[in-house]
Formats: C-alpha cells, sequence, structure tokens
C-alpha cells in the first residue's frame, strides 16, 4: 500500500508489468461495522422486504399451482426494494438493469431508473462535504452551485456548477455515511450468499458472490474520489495517443478536487440507450458504440486495464457527435497472469491454435484439476468445450449472441456429465444437479481460484460483456463483438514482446 500523501494530478506512478502505465490506487479503508449497525441494517432490510413483498406473498399462496408470479408482478417491488435499501443494492440494480441477457429484458427495463437515481442527500450536508474537502467557502470555490443534484447514483451525487471563469463543471460528493453502509451490507450479503452457493453450487449465487467480493475489494477505491480524478487524468492522455476521435473523458479540476469531492468538465448528454433522445440529435449512434468497443479492446489488451462499468448511465451521446466515458471510480486492473491469459484469448479466437491449450491449461492452474474432473473432460475434451463455449461470442453477430449461455455452460455441462436433464424439474434432476453444482464450486475453491486475483479480473471483464451485449444488439445486431480482426492482430502483435 503506498502512501495517501502522494499528490492526486495524475501522477502514474504504477509498478512495473504490462499494467505498468495504470495509476497507483489508494483504496480507503471499510469500517467494521459494529453489532448494532448490523442488526439495525438487518432490521431495515427487513422492513423493506415485508412492505415490498407482503403482498404478493399472499398472491403467491394463491399462485402456488399455477407457477411462480410473473416479473411483471415482482420486478416493481424488487426495484422499489433495492431503491428504498439504497448503497449496494443500487449496485446490484445497475447490474441487472444493464444485462438483460442475463435477468431478462422486462426485469432490465424496471431496474433502468437505478442507473441514476437514488435516495437525496440534504444541500447543507454536500455543502459542507464540499467546503471541508476543499478548505473555502462554496462561494469562493464557484460562481453558482445548483443546489438540485443532476445525478443521484448509488455512492454519490452530483452537482452542476459554473467556475469563475464561466466554465461550466460538474461537482461529484460523497454521500455523507456511505461507506459505513456499504461495509454493513457486504458483511450482511457475503454470508449469506456463500452458504447459498456453497450448498446449491447456483451459478447465480456464485455470480452474486463474485459481485460482491469484487465490490468490496474496488468500493475503497470508489470510496476516495482522487483514484477516479488520477484515472480520468490518465485515460485522457491515453485517448489523446490514440485513434479514437469520437471517444471523450471529462477533465478534471484537480484544485477544487479531494478524498469526497471530484470537479470535473460538465457533458450535458443522453445516455446511449436512450433512443428518442438520441434520435433528436439526427445522427447514428452505432460508430459511437464500435468506437467504444474498439477503446475497450484497446486499453484491455495493450494497457490490461478498462472501464469497469459500462452501464449505461456512464455512457452520453453529446451533442457534438461524440461520446462520453462518465464514472472512473471502478477502473479494472489485469495482473499479469490475467493479461496473459486475455492476450491468449483473443490470439486463439483469431485463429492461434496453440493457445486454446495455454487458455485451458490456465484455467486447470488456477482452478484445479478438479474442476476439469467434475466436469467429467479429460484435457482435450476441455479444450473443446471452453472453444465452444468463447468462440462464438466473440465471433458471432451480437444478434445471436446470449451470455447468458456462457453463465449457464458450466452447469449444463455438469448436468450432462452426471446424467441429470438440464430443463427438468423433477425433483431427482433437480438434486442431481445441485449435486454437480457443488462438487464443482468446491472443487474451484479447493483449487484456489475462487476469489483468486483471476477470478476477480475475468468477473469484472464478463461483467462488461452483458453490457456490452445489451448495447450490440440495440445498435450493431449484425457485428460480432470482434468486428475488425485486423485491429485487434495489431494491438496484439504490439503486446506479444512484453508478455
Amino acid at each position: 500500500m503506498h502512501s495517501n500523501t502522494d499528490r492526486a494530478d495524475g501522477d502514474d506512478g504504477a509498478a512495473g508489468g504490462l499494467s505498468e502505465a495504470v495509476p497507483r490506487v489508494f483504496a480507503r479503508p471499510l469500517p467494521r461495522p459494529t453489532r448494532r449497525q448490523l442488526v439495525a441494517r438487518g432490521r431495515r432490510i427487513a422492513r423493506v422486504v415485508a412492505r415490498r413483498f407482503g403482498l404478493l406473498a399472499l398472491r403467491q399462496a394463491r399462485y402456488v399451482r399455477r407457477g411462480p408470479l410473473p416479473v411483471s408482478a415482482l420486478g416493481p417491488a424488487l426495484r422499489r426494494s433495492f431503491e428504498d435499501l439504497g448503497g449496494t443494492f443500487m449496485k446490484f440494480g445497475q447490474l441487472v438493469a444493464s444485462a438483460p441477457g442475463l435477468f431478462g429484458e422486462e426485469l432490465a427495463d424496471e431496474f433502468r431508473a437505478c442507473l441514476d437515481t437514488g435516495p437525496a442527500v440534504p444541500f447543507a450536508e454536500v455543502q459542507a462535504s464540499v467546503e471541508r474537502d476543499l478548505g473555502m467557502a462554496l462561494e469562493d470555490a464557484f460562481a453558482r452551485f445548483d443546489a438540485e443534484p443532476v445525478g443521484r447514483a448509488s455512492i454519490a451525487v452530483v452537482h452542476r456548477a459554473v467556475l469563475h471563469d464561466g466554465r461550466d463543471v460538474a461537482v461529484k460528493v460523497l454521500r455523507p455515511g456511505i461507506d459505513a453502509v456499504v461495509a454493513t451490507d457486504l458483511d450482511l450479503l457475503q454470508p449469506m450468499l456463500e452458504l447459498v452457493a456453497r450448498q446449491t453450487g447456483d451459478q447465480t449465487a456464485g455470480s452474486l458472490l463474485q459481485m460482491v467480493d469484487g465490490f468490496r475489494e474496488q468500493i475503497g477505491e470508489e470510496l476516495d474520489l482522487r483514484n477516479e480524478a488520477r484515472a480520468m487524468t490518465h485515460f485522457r492522455r491515453l485517448l489523446a495517443e490514440v485513434d479514437l476521435p469520437v471517444m471523450a473523458v471529462p477533465e478534471v479540476h484537480h484544485e477544487l478536487s479531494g478524498p469526497n469531492v471530484l470537479t470535473m468538465e460538465f457533458f450535458d448528454g443522453v445516455p446511449i440507450d436512450d433512443l428518442a433522445a438520441a434520435a433528436d440529435y439526427g445522427f447514428d449512434p452505432a460508430p459511437l458504440v464500435e468506437q467504444v468497443v474498439r477503446g475497450f479492446l484497446l486499453m484491455t489488451v495493450r494497457w490490461g486495464a478498462f472501464h469497469g462499468d459500462v452501464h449505461a448511465g456512464n455512457l452520453l451521446l453529446l451533442p457534438d457527435g461524440r461520446m462520453g466515458i462518465l464514472d472512473w471510480g471502478i477502473v479494472g486492473r489485469l495482473d499479469h497472469g490475467t493479461h496473459r491469459f486475455v492476450v491468449r484469448l483473443f490470439e486463439a479466437v483469431l485463429g492461434d491454435e496453440t493457445a486454446w491449450d495455454d487458455v485451458a491449461a490456465h484455467l486447470v492452474r488456477t482452478y484445479g484439476a478438479a474442476m476439469r474432473d467434475a466436469l467429467g473432460l479429460d484435457d482435450e475434451q476441455l479444450v473443446v468445450f471452453i472453444r465452444g463455449v468463447i468462440e462464438p461470442v466473440l465471433l458471432r453477430p451480437f444478434g445471436e449472441v446470449s451470455l447468458a449461455d456462457i453463465v449457464m455452460a458450466p452447469q449444463t455441462q455438469l448436468a450432462k456429465a452426471r446424467g441429470a436433464r438440464t430443463h427438468s424439474w423433477r425433483l431427482r434432476d433437480v438434486l442431481g444437479r445441485l449435486a454437480a453444482q457443488r462438487r464443482l464450486r468446491r472443487a474451484a475453491e479447493a483449487g484456489g481460484g475462487v476469489s483468486s486475483d483471476f477470478d476477480r479480473g475475468t468477473f469484472l471483464l464478463g461483467k462488461q460483456l452483458m453490457y456490452f451485449e445489451r448495447y450490440g444488439k440495440m445498435f450493431l445486431s449484425d457485428r460480432p463483438l470482434l468486428s475488425d480482426p485486423d485491429f485487434l492482430h495489431s494491438l496484439l502483435a504490439g503486446v506479444r514482446g512484453r508478455a
């Protein structure tokens, strides 16, 4: 851990390796919740769930012979519960909203409000936080500071302001006490999800557990806005060095920023998935989405780093035809081994047959040979299985891709290996699938891969692909993720000498 006395003006100061250009991170440690806080938050969650789902539970009793309640009934109650609880729950809501391929279109649409909605923060608290961080009165720092926020996200609010030189800025301010709320939520959620994942092996529970685990790692970074300021300055500089003219990152005003406050250039645009508003601009969003995908691949392959939260609320179509990339609070940073794995994976998809063996071998080393055995596959069959799962996602048009199939692929293979019917709800088949899933989960845990740097890094990458799947289906349904193999070949050629 580096000292927090290092300056926050965009200094890179990174430690070597393939990701040597990525700025250092100064994570704010989460507080340890007291028993009283855990009990109070647990009661709060219980009251919200009871209020939002009480009547639905009674309805479900009537529907017991007709099947589960429809999403149209469950979705609003679940979304309102998340909004009531805020903090970590809103983070989950953002994932649901941006991944219809995994959660379904109807539920994703219901959760759209979670992308930029959260509880209000009294303006007096916002002003006190800004003045405390900047060491000056609000009127000395800004010529105008709007009392009503233009954005209310999960851990911060954003207010529009004007500098004394007339420039419009956005001022991001952490929610007071959000670190205690998040720490308490994580301490309540993690053991529950660990129990469900371990006892059932369910892939969805495992994915949610990965998200909680990754969020615990990342939230300390998000809770010190100097990290986001460094990342934005750094990636603005990188974009100036490459041919991606329509991608824009706001300029940071470091002299008006601190641990709890981030002042940046104001981008006035509309979310990428707001088709009606985008149509008013009179230009085609598809080329912009292509450049965002290209930029994401460039960052990931060349630098082993990428924007770690590309949901629609963070991608703004600007009136001048650019795409504004906001909220750099989460930046994925791949360790050397994971970066090398990603490079070999892309090389495999582009035709290097030997790379598939390397990809499979890396997975076995990470999660243990027992993981392969639990799937009922030998080394050659494992290579074929991995290739069959990954290759179509990267090479088929977005309109034909389903990342939900990737998420469910291990469970499908497990059921096949154990002779259980994948989609059957007969008790025997359900119990057989659960037993196989538990075996796979425990094998992966015993192998040391669960919650490893590789596990976290690839999960965060996969989460971004869920977001891109949505944009791809909206704007690029006839084109694959790797629509420009020559571009990717050139990136890989530049990395091979350093890998």
